[in-house]
């Protein structure tokens, strides 16, 4: 059974497709933290200028 697993990730489309989630939740994660760092800030003052 372990020699199917390690066959199966071994696989390049397999790894492509592992890869290409995991670097998607990634930036998926960090946009999604990076849209709560500005709630209940006030602006920056420049900005209105």
């Amino acid at each position: 059974m372990k020699e199917k697993w390690t066959k199966f990730f071994k696989n390049e489309y397999v790894t492509f497709a592992l890869k290409t989630v995991f670097y998607f939740a990634v930036l998926f994660a960090l946009v999604y933290l990076y849209s709560y760092s500005g709630v209940n800030q006030p602006h920056f003052i420049y900005n209105e200028f």
